[in-house]
């Protein structure tokens, strides 16, 4: 079969092929790159990248949003907590070892959820990004957090961080992983071995992690 590809060019000094989660095939390359040299990285990696848009799990259709109803389980931080409806008026989503919402808000429900995932993430986020960078020894510019369509997180030509707000449901190893993840590359632009060792001295068992997140990355999307 054909192999559809698109083309960013950047800054960047490298050449770097990539699967999105939505099956896309993108190609992040210097600008000036040939396109005869950018067709001959892509077709060195066909088996590779054909490998990759055969994955079950990683490629599935996003889940369908649950109907929430009383009793629904949510994921946050890795655990299951109960959704409740309560009698008492009150316009804020309650956490106290489960979600608590007014009945008369039951039709905001949705919305007031997501903006409890994220300002959550937002306070839980940034705070691991700058501990880690301190200890990678790298510099980046803004945090930011985001509804990413199809990735958990990003690192920009510009040094900007880009983190997926539905991360905040995975356990805090995930989320570290992902972290870790984005700011070494900042030291190193390409998935090398260079690149997993700088990982593994920061998350000797970044594995396990990144392992949960191919499995069960799907039960963020909910």
């Amino acid at each position: 079969m054909n192999l559809e590809y698109s083309i960013i060019y950047s800054a960047r000094k490298t050449l770097q092929i990539s699967v999105e989660r939505d099956r896309s095939v993108i190609v992040r390359a210097p600008e000036g790159t040939p396109h005869e040299k950018i067709e001959e990285a892509v077709e060195s990696k066909k088996l590779w990248l054909y490998e990759k848009l055969k994955h079950p799990q990683k490629y599935r259709e996003v889940a369908l949003s649950k109907e929430l109803v009383p009793g629904t389980s949510l994921l946050y931080l890795g655990k299951e907590y109960k959704l409740d409806f309560v009698g008492d008026v009150f316009d804020v989503v309650i956490f106290e070892s489960k979600f608590l919402i007014s009945r008369s808000f039951k039709p905001l429900a949705a919305q007031m959820l997501k903006d409890w995932f994220m300002d959550s993430a937002k306070r839980i986020i940034p705070p691991k990004v700058k501990t880690f960078a301190r200890q990678l020894g790298v510099e980046h510019n803004q945090i930011l957090i985001s509804d990413l369509k199809y990735r958990w997180g990003s690192c920009t030509p510009k040094n900007n961080l880009n983190f997926n707000w539905r991360l905040v449901k995975a356990p805090m190893n995930v989320i570290e992983y992902v972290i870790v993840h984005e700011l070494t590359h900042l030291l190193e632009p390409n998935h090398t071995r260079r690149f997993w060792g700088i990982i593994k001295t920061q998350l000797p068992h970044y594995s396990k992690a990144k392992e949960w997140l191919k499995e069960h990355g799907g039960l963020l999307e909910e």
